[in-house]
């Protein structure tokens, strides 16, 4: 793997630990100021799309305020270029106490170090009931 694509597999090892800790400033981190997130959902084909890094922020933080025990689990990223690619199992629990558990992944773009564009891909399944 060159040194660029091994940076690129750090920088997201990094951003997935900022996710699992429910840490803003460190996924910001990871982020150029004019990132675009495109999330899992949304009346759009790409999703919902959030342009900058306020609200990227904010989605994120909406996120762990919706699901206070989300994660991401079983994760493995590659980068090829300017591209990376991260699998993960999306977990949570939902306000009304049943459970969310959907592989998915992120198609990331790399500029300077940076991610400047992430797409989410999740797997669409029915809520499980807790147990």
């Amino acid at each position: 793997m060159s040194v660029e694509n091994q940076k690129s597999v750090a920088l997201l090892e990094q951003l997935f630990a900022a996710f699992n800790r429910h840490d803003i400033d460190g996924v910001v981190a990871c982020m150029s100021e004019d990132c675009v997130f495109e999330g899992a959902a949304g009346a759009e084909a790409y999703g919902t799309r959030f342009t900058g890094i306020a609200a990227v922020a904010d989605a994120f933080v909406k996120v762990w305020t919706t699901y206070p025990d989300v994660s991401w689990q079983n994760t493995s990223h590659f980068a090829v270029g300017d591209k990376a690619v991260s699998q993960w199992t999306f977990c949570a629990t939902c306000p009304d106490g049943k459970r969310i558990a959907a592989d998915g992944v992120d198609i990331f773009t790399v500029k300077d170090d940076k991610l400047v564009l992430k797409q989410a891909f999740r797997k669409d399944r029915p809520l499980l009931d807790p147990k």
